[in-house]
């Protein structure tokens, strides 16, 4: 999906085709002879600006390439964190006998829970029992430890920035930070694919002007010795024209 939008420069205005992020479409150049005859006939000056035009799209392309790779790594930690605030906030509305809401989780991560729930559950309706789970200490290291559940939880905010939610507002917002980072990841991969595109436009443009400029300067050489020979039998013709006069 494209938009046009109206762009002007030194009081000339021209439509611009761009995709929702606002990133231009390159132009594809279909006739050559009218493209740099509009451009003043500078072969050079079209090809510099392919070049720095395709740079700026590669440079687009490494950044939006980081970005889905970060992406990619967050979406699975905060799913994680959703599945564990909800896996609580299950248990917590069973010790209290409330009905259980179920919302949307990990499913992997959700099994697994719901397995240690069951494991956990106590034996006595409303008795919250303490849960046990281990601790990563590291890779490979783990820690054995009760939970004593106060129906809040700490979330990571930034660095060394934490926050005590209830459970419910703490599956709000995490379930919203999960929606908009897989649309943004949408998103990106969107304008991977876009930029994509553009960089084969410009490379097939720089081919294309290249190769009619190689063409043009042979045409050149060629008229200018085809001029010269021609200059040179002329003379000949004259000079053995004057010795037949004499």
């Amino acid at each position: 999906m494209s938009t046009t939008v109206a762009s002007s420069s030194s009081g000339n205005k021209m439509q611009m085709e761009v995709n929702p992020r606002g990133i231009p479409r390159a132009p594809f150049v279909a006739n050559v002879d009218d493209f740099v005859s509009g451009q003043n006939g500078s072969a050079e000056g079209i090809i510099k600006s392919f070049q720095e035009t395709s740079a700026k799209y590669r440079y687009m392309e490494v950044s939006l390439q980081q970005r889905k790779k970060a992406l990619s790594t967050k979406i699975p930690d905060i799913e994680q964190t959703l599945s564990v605030v909800l896996f609580l906030q299950r248990r917590r509305q069973k010790a209290l006998g409330q009905p259980i809401t179920e919302e949307e989780g990990g499913d992997e991560d959700g099994d697994d829970l719901d397995d240690l729930e069951d494991d956990d559950a106590g034996d006595k309706e409303g008795k919250e029992e303490p849960l046990k789970t281990l601790f990563e200490l590291n890779d490979t290291l783990y820690a054995e430890a009760e939970v004593i559940e106060t129906g809040e939880v700490g979330i990571w905010l930034g660095a060394s920035t934490m926050l005590l939610y209830p459970l419910q507002e703490a599956a709000d917002l995490l379930s919203s930070k999960l929606g908009a980072a897989k649309k943004s990841l949408g998103e990106t991969i969107e304008d991977l694919e876009w930029l994509r595109e553009q960089v084969t436009v410009m490379e097939v443009n720089f081919a294309r002007v290249h190769n009619w400029d190689v063409k043009r300067r042979r045409d050149q050489k060629n008229s200018g010795a085809g001029a010269i020979a021609a200059a040179a039998s002329k003379g000949d013709e004259e000079e053995e024209d004057e010795e037949d006069d004499e």
